[in-house]
């Protein structure tokens, strides 16, 4: 039976755009919709319904131009492991063309949101930090590369929050198990095809494969563990709650202690 917490793609995404996770879906709520885009060189991407809500666009591969009224900001990705990201990101009523220079591949997160600030290009200058996380602490058992695109640091006025993680073969990440009460999506590529991990969902552990999508819904822990020899790349993506915006994590109590351990390398 297939498990409603995990949208599976095992032969990847087909031409234009495929809906992965739906605002609307009510068997586990995420409030966001989440698409990936495929084009061919020369193509252009438009769906006159984006412009009625706030968008993030994640550029995965390829070469493209974002224009977005009178800007245009142009972004060519080959890695999701070894590059950081561009991504271009709107409020409600701003309308964004993309036009494929190259063939490319996109994630689209869109979700509602009233609110409106000025639309943001974000490349890895300007995205907000890259983090090599816990390096040099429980013998870089949890050492992962940690990209946050935007949150409420940087931008109050959104509603989504969006990063990147880069998980090294045989190592954790999302580590110590935590939780928050806001929604959060999880979506995967490995460095080779064949590559697999796992991820926690609470007390359940479930293997994740290329193209994967895992809805994380509030309140659940969800640490990731890839498989030696495979890195494994996912983005995150959480929606704020009205009242309640994600600022950070909450470790399980259980757990906390790790958190104090000196970054000494070696610990046994």
């Amino acid at each position: 039976m297939k498990d409603p917490r995990l949208d599976r793609f095992l032969q990847g995404f087909g031409p234009g755009r495929t809906a992965v996770c739906r605002q609307d879906d009510t068997e586990v709520p995420m409030g966001m919709d989440f698409f990936i885009l495929r084009a061919c060189a020369g193509e252009t991407i438009f769906d006159p319904s984006d412009a009625g809500f706030e968008c993030a666009w994640l550029l995965m591969d390829g070469t493209v131009l974002f224009q977005q009224g009178d800007k245009s900001h142009t972004a060519t990705r080959t890695s999701l492991f070894s590059q950081d990201p561009y991504c271009m990101h709107v409020p409600a009523g701003c309308p964004v063309t993309i036009r494929a220079l190259a063939d490319c591949e996109l994630a689209l997160f869109r979700v509602t949101n009233d609110r409106s600030f000025s639309p943001r290009f974000y490349d890895p200058k300007t995205m907000l930090e890259c983090e090599l996380r816990d390096r040099g602490r429980w013998n870089d058992t949890a050492y992962r590369v940690v990209r946050t695109i935007f949150d409420n640091r940087n931008n109050p006025d959104a509603q989504l929050v969006l990063g990147e993680v880069v998980n090294f073969g045989g190592r954790w990440s999302s580590y110590p198990p935590h939780h928050h009460p806001q929604p959060e999506i999880y979506h995967y590529r490995f460095s080779m095809p064949q590559g697999y991990g796992h991820g926690e969902l609470g007390d359940d552990v479930l293997k994740i494969r290329q193209y994967d999508t895992l809805r994380i819904s509030g309140g659940n822990d969800h640490s990731q563990v890839a498989a030696p020899g495979y890195e494994m790349y996912y983005i995150w993506a959480i929606r704020h709650l009205p009242g309640n915006r994600y600022t950070t994590p909450e470790f399980t109590a259980e757990h906390v202690w790790l958190k104090d351990l000196p970054f000494t390398g070696t610990q046994f």
